[in-house]
This record gives C-alpha cells, sequence and structure tokens, in this order.
C-alpha cells in the first residue's frame, strides 16, 4: 500500500498517521507478525516528527491493537475477545439511571510523577507531575468501587476544585473541557491488601477492574482512570444491535 498523508489537509497530521497505521496493520504480513517500520525511517517517510507519528502509535498502543517492545520493535497485537458499548456514562449518571444514590466515602487530591504507561498514554514526560485523584464511593449501605483517576496537564486543573461535583460536568463547566470519547477495558484479578482494605474485603477476593481512557472533543487524552469494583456489586451489561 503507499505509506504518505496529505500535508495539505485540513486533518491534524497525528490523526492522519493513525488512520494510515490502522490500515497498514491490516495488511497479511503484519497480521503475520511482522514488525512494523522503524519510527526513525517511517517519520522521516511521511515527512512528519517523531512525536507526531508516535502520538498515533501510542493510541493503537492503548487500544491494544499495537504492542511495542524494547529494542525490539513495534508490531500487531494478538487479538481479545471484548465488548463494546456505542453508549458511555460517567459513574453517577449510570447510578442515577439505576435510581442509586451516591455516597463519596474517600476523596483524596494529590500530586504525583506519571508512570510510564501512563505518561505515554498522554504523550508527555514522566518528569512533570499531574493531578491524581483517588474516590472511594458506593451507596448508603456500603462502598463497592475504588476509582483513581490521573489528568492530562494541559486541562489545568490546580487541584482546588470541587470534585464532589459530576467529574465531567466540572470540567466542562470550569475548564471547558468536554470528555467526548471513552475506551474502556473489564478484567479481573485477586483484591491485593490496598484494594481489599478500602472495598472491605479479604485480600485474593475477586474484584473487577474498569480501565477507561477518556478523550475530549479533538480526540485529545484528558483522562486515565481505574476503577475496582467488588465482584458481587458490578454487572457489566452490552447492547447491541445487528447491523443489516
Amino acid at each position: 500500500m503507499k505509506i504518505s498523508i496529505d500535508h495539505k489537509s485540513a486533518v491534524p497530521l497525528h490523526i492522519q498517521a493513525e488512520n494510515l497505521l490502522r490500515e497498514l496493520i491490516r495488511e497479511p504480513e503484519y497480521q503475520a507478525g511482522k514488525l512494523l517500520p522503524n519510527e526513525v525511517d517511517l517519520a522521516k517517510k511521511l515527512a512528519i516528527s517523531r512525536t507526531t507519528l508516535r502520538q498515533a502509535i501510542n493510541k493503537l498502543v492503548y487500544e491494544e491493537l499495537l504492542v511495542r517492545k524494547k529494542r525490539l520493535g513495534t508490531k500487531v497485537a494478538h487479538t481479545k475477545m471484548s465488548s463494546k458499548s456505542m453508549n458511555w456514562l460517567s459513574f453517577t449518571q449510570e447510578m442515577e439511571a439505576r435510581s442509586i444514590p451516591i455516597k463519596n466515602y474517600e476523596l483524596h487530591i494529590s500530586w504525583v510523577f506519571p508512570e510510564d504507561h501512563i505518561a505515554n498514554f498522554f504523550d508527555i514526560k514522566t518528569d512533570k507531575k499531574i493531578l491524581k485523584m483517588e474516590r472511594l464511593r458506593g451507596n448508603a449501605e456500603e462502598a463497592f468501587v475504588y476509582f483513581i483517576s490521573y489528568f492530562h496537564p494541559r486541562i489545568g486543573l490546580t487541584g482546588e476544585e470541587d470534585f464532589k461535583k459530576p467529574l465531567y460536568e466540572m470540567l466542562e463547566s470550569e475548564h471547558s473541557v468536554v470528555a467526548d470519547l471513552s475506551k474502556e477495558e473489564i478484567s479481573a484479578k485477586a483484591a491485593d491488601k490496598f484494594i481489599a482494605g478500602k472495598l472491605e474485603i479479604d485480600p485474593g477476593s475477586p474484584v473487577l477492574i474498569r480501565k477507561r481512557f477518556v478523550y475530549d472533543q479533538g480526540e485529545r487524552p484528558m483522562e486515565y482512570n481505574l476503577g475496582y469494583y467488588k465482584a458481587e456489586s458490578f454487572v457489566y451489561t452490552v447492547e447491541s444491535r445487528r447491523s443489516s
């Protein structure tokens, strides 16, 4: 296939690069395990910066379409079974839809240096602190989910915001940032000592983990969110309509 992008197009270069990569990895040789072209060579061929190319690659890595290994290269990831929903709600909206009043048991705000996988998702360096929010939430009877969120510094959060408000409403009203796209992963694991203590369950008890990648209207990453749910308190329902 032809490997090129249109520098005169109004479509941002990183979006064009991303779309090109999506087409490229459908080719049989890459599906069979062939490494993608070297980043330096591909960036030169497309006449874009490595930063722009890496932004496109990072997005496909976090969609688990690509896997990157140090000193080896980047290649197509093995396909995983997944369910997708066309619409998504914030936790508060989800609970309101079920007529469940929400109680915040704990709320912690801190500034931390991002770990490599978070910095890669945001396409930032690890030497600049970002805002981290931790919330223990549930209904009137018990806490059943522990959330950990990290936010892109582009948003401009100060830590003084009222995080007791619905998060995305607050971001839109106070920072003009609109959450538009969510990509999620659901997995299960045994609770470690920390999570078990927060959810008041025995270490080793099953918990469901919902990893949520949230993007703004420009498809720029804005939030990296982890939710740890008591297994017996969370059911993930997917509604799909068969296309004609």
